[in-house]
């Protein structure tokens, strides 16, 4: 954890991140949006780089018991630096948190499950692809209207998943694996569109922690759900792999990279966010091939071009950034109104 605050110190500035406070893990004051930016590229490094070390782990352990063990572990040392919290905590901080948590760990449970079967950078593409059903989700769900860019860059990405996870010989070939994946992306897209709605409304800290928790909770039980009825025998290994997947994951992709998130979101414009958010997989690829050796075919590595320039095409034309402002800008009431505000609204007039 020291070195993980050493990484928070060299990103926001050692005379403004206040550890171990009444804020929870960090506290930061009038951060800067280029601050915001690189706290959310090591986020997106974090992220891409577990990978390849969750797909090693899950050689000694059960999906569920992983994710379980994972998510208990961050709980705690958030729930350590975060103590006094408690004292200010509200309920609807703890029904945000749970709705947070419900789609993170349906996200983790399909991504985890999937990587069983697919490689780590196809995963990692694949999960990228949340960035481009960001904005289409708002479209069908938000009553948002889509610019042109957002539809071209959906369309740009589809071509390119379909080169990436379909081979030559047809889709009757298909991975399950990257059918799981994409539907992580699915849950991890209403995800980030629900973080920026409640990060305006409630603590940073308070929803980081109970989402974590929670995921953790709906783990365990799903372990022993799955264990009861044999669908996925409970599995954990006593190998120094495991072990070192679970302290990566646990504590620098989870308890250090959501709280980041969830703090960096605040200060940052939605379209800024999910470029950054389009690291991960081109992060995936890098730590993939450094320590596994792993190599895109030709077929794939067109595809992850295609969703890369998706990526990048929905989020540079399509909806219009917030303008510049040293205050927090990631307004969720005017670029993520919710569908059943906008019910609301339309009832009341």
């Amino acid at each position: 954890m020291r070195s993980s605050l050493r990484i928070l110190l060299s990103i926001h500035g050692a005379d403004k991140l206040a550890a171990v406070t009444g804020e929870g893990l960090f506290s930061i004051e009038k951060p800067s949006r280029v601050k915001a930016d690189l706290a959310l590229a090591l986020c997106s490094l974090l992220w891409g780089a577990t990978f390849v070390v969750v797909k090693n782990a899950l050689d000694h352990a059960s999906v569920f018991i992983f994710l379980a063990v994972r998510f208990t572990v961050a709980a705690v040392l958030m729930l350590a630096f975060s103590a006094r919290l408690l004292r200010r905590f509200e309920r609807e901080d703890l029904f945000a948190g749970l709705r947070l948590g419900s789609f993170m760990f349906l996200g983790y449970a399909f991504q985890t499950a999937g990587l069983q079967y697919t490689t780590p950078s196809k995963s990692g593409f694949v999960t990228g692809s949340s960035v481009v059903l960001v904005p289409l989700l708002l479209a069908m769900f938000w009553g948002k209207r889509l610019a042109r860019g957002a539809y071209a860059g959906a369309i740009v990405a589809v071509f390119g998943l379909y080169f990436l996870t379909i081979p030559a010989e047809g889709i009757a070939y298909l991975n399950r694996g990257d059918v799981l994946t994409f539907v992580a992306a699915g849950l991890y897209a209403v995800h980030i569109i629900l973080v920026g709605e409640y990060t305006k409304q409630h603590s940073a800290t308070a929803l980081s922690l109970v989402q974590v928790a929670a995921c953790a909770v709906m783990a365990w039980v799903m372990a022993g759900v799955a264990a009861a009825i044999r669908w996925q025998p409970a599995r954990f290994e006593w190998r120094w792999e495991l072990y070192l997947g679970i302290l990566i994951c646990a504590v620098f992709a989870t308890a250090v990279a959501f709280s980041i998130q969830l703090w960096a979101q605040r200060y940052t414009t939605p379209s800024h966010a999910a470029i950054l958010f389009t690291l991960e997989p081109v992060f995936a690829v890098i730590t993939s091939y450094i320590l596994i050796r792993e190599r895109l075919g030709g077929r794939a590595m067109l595809g992850a071009a295609f969703v890369f320039a998706g990526i990048l095409i929905a989020e540079l034309l399509g909806p219009p950034a917030a303008p510049e402002s040293p205050e927090p800008i990631f307004e969720g009431r005017v670029y993520f109104e919710p569908w059943w505000r906008l019910e609301k609204t339309k009832t009341e007039n």
